[in-house]
C-alpha cells in the first residue's frame, strides 16, 4: 500500500464526501430506504442493472438524487443478479472494461435526461474487490470511465492497485474508505466470509471514520496502523440501522469540524 494523505481540505477543515449504494431494488424486490437517506449523503452509487436494479429503479433513483443535489454515481457490478454481486466471476480485461462502459453509459443517460450528469462511477461487491488485487482489470476500468468523457471521476479502495491505475490514466481519483468494515493489513477490506468483517458497534464505527479522516490511518484486524487517505466514505444503506447511524455519523462529523460534500 503507498503512503497515503489525508484527504480534501478547505481553508484548513477537512472535507469528506459520504457516499452510499442506492436503487438495488428489482421488480417487487424493496432495498433499502433510499429516500429517508439520500438527504442524509453527498454522493450515490446508483446500480445499473448487472447485480441489482432495474430500469424503472435507476430513473427514480437518479431523479431523487437529482433533485436533492445530490452527486450521481454509477455502480456497475458483475452480470450476477442472484448473487448480488458478490460472488467471484472469472473475466478478462476486454469484458470488464466492457462491463463498466455499458453499465455507466446507460446511467449517465439517464443523468442527463434528469437534467443532471454523471459524476463518478465506483464499480460493485466482487468486481471492486478483484480489481483492488488485479492491474489489468483495474487498467481496463479505468480506462472504460475515461473514454466517458466529461472528467467523470472513479471512486478507488484508497491504496490498492485500482488507485494507481486510475492515476495512471489521468482519471480525478476519490479515495474510498468504508465505515463499517474492518480492514487486513495491507489496506484490503477484511472478506466477508469472516465473522469481524463488519463493524456493529456505532461507536466503534465513528471512531473508525474519525481515525481515517482526521488522523489519516486506521486500524487493521491485526492491530497494526494503516495509512489510508479518506476522500469518500461509503455507507451502506441496505441494514436496518442504517439511517441511525448516519445521522450519528453527520454529528460526529460536524463536532469534529469535517465538512461533508462531494467534491
Amino acid at each position: 500500500m503507498r503512503q497515503a494523505e489525508h484527504g480534501q481540505t478547505t481553508a484548513g477543515k477537512a472535507v469528506v464526501d459520504l457516499n452510499a449504494d442506492m436503487g438495488e431494488s428489482f421488480g417487487a424486490w424493496t432495498m433499502g430506504n433510499d429516500a429517508a437517506l439520500m438527504p442524509l449523503i453527498s454522493s450515490a452509487n446508483i446500480a445499473c442493472g448487472f447485480h441489482a436494479g432495474d430500469p424503472s429503479t435507476v430513473r427514480a433513483t437518479v431523479n431523487l438524487a437529482a433533485a436533492q443535489g445530490v452527486a450521481i454515481g454509477a455502480h456497475p457490478g458483475l452480470p450476477d443478479l442472484q448473487g448480488f454481486g458478490r460472488r467471484t466471476m472469472s473475466i478478462t480485461p476486454d469484458e470488464a472494461y466492457e462491463l463498466v462502459l455499458y453499465q455507466a453509459g446507460a446511467l449517465s443517460a439517464f443523468a442527463q435526461a434528469a437534467g443532471s450528469q454523471l459524476h463518478h462511477v465506483k464499480a460493485h461487491g466482487a468486481l471492486y474487490n478483484m480489481a483492488a488485487k488485479d492491474r489489468a482489470l483495474s487498467k481496463a476500468m479505468a480506462h472504460a470511465v475515461k473514454d466517458l468523457g466529461r472528467g467523470v471521476k472513479m471512486y478507488v479502495l484508497a491504496g490498492s492497485l485500482m488507485e494507481e491505475e486510475a492515476r495512471l490514466a489521468g482519471l480525478q481519483v476519490r479515495c474510498e474508505v468504508f465505515a463499517d468494515r474492518r480492514y487486513m493489513p495491507d489496506g484490503t477490506l477484511t472478506p466477508r466470509s469472516r465473522p469481524d468483517a463488519l463493524i456493529s458497534d456505532e461507536s466503534e464505527s465513528v471512531a473508525h471514520v474519525l481515525r481515517m479522516v482526521n488522523q489519516g490511518h486506521l486500524i487493521a484486524v491485526d492491530g497494526s496502523k494503516v495509512p489510508v487517505s479518506a476522500d469518500t466514505l461509503c455507507i451502506h444503506g441496505d441494514k436496518a440501522t442504517a439511517l441511525p447511524f448516519v445521522r450519528a455519523l453527520r454529528e460526529a462529523l460536524s463536532l469534529a469540524r469535517v465538512e461533508v460534500r462531494a467534491h
